[in-house]
C-alpha cells in the first residue's frame, strides 16, 4: 500500500484541459498534472498568452513526473481562463488549414494548433501559413 498507480487517460490533452478547469472552477492557486511533453509545450503556450501565472516542471531520470500549473486569477478570485474546449478528439481528429484557425472572443481567445514545426497558437500558425490539427480553444 502506499504506492498509488495513477491511472493513464486516453486522452491527455483533455484530461490536462479538465484538471486546470475544475482547479480553477475550485479557486485553487496550483493544479499538478502528469508530464509529458506536449503537456509541457501547452502550459508553455498558456503562460506566453498570459492564461496562467507560471508553471514547473518536476521529472526524474526516467522522464516520469509532474507539471505544477499556477493559475491566474483577476481581482483575486475570477480566474483569468473562462473556459476551455477540447476541439480535436482522439475519436474525430480536426484538421484546419492556416486560413481556418478560428478567431473568437475579439482576439482575446486562444486556439492551439499541433503543426508539423511543433505546438503554437492559432495566431502564430496563421502568420507562418501553417495549419494542423486544431487541440483546443481557450477563453
Amino acid at each position: 500500500m502506499g504506492d498509488e498507480i495513477m491511472a493513464i487517460p486516453s486522452d491527455p490533452v483533455a484530461d490536462f484541459l479538465t484538471r486546470i478547469r475544475n482547479a480553477a472552477k475550485a479557486e485553487h492557486r496550483y493544479v499538478d498534472v502528469s508530464w509529458s511533453k506536449l503537456k509541457e509545450n501547452l502550459a508553455e503556450i498558456l503562460k506566453l498568452y498570459g492564461f496562467i501565472e507560471n508553471y514547473l516542471v518536476n521529472k526524474d531520470q526516467n522522464h516520469r513526473g509532474t507539471i505544477r500549473l499556477f493559475l491566474k486569477y483577476v481581482e483575486g478570485r475570477q480566474p483569468v481562463i473562462q473556459g476551455l474546449k477540447r476541439v480535436s478528439k482522439p475519436g474525430l481528429r480536426k484538421y484546419v488549414g492556416h486560413e481556418d484557425i478560428p478567431h473568437f472572443y475579439g482576439g482575446l481567445g486562444l486556439s492551439i494548433v499541433s503543426t508539423s514545426q511543433g505546438l503554437m497558437a492559432g495566431n502564430e500558425a496563421r502568420k507562418r501559413h501553417i495549419g494542423g490539427e486544431l487541440l483546443c480553444l481557450v477563453w
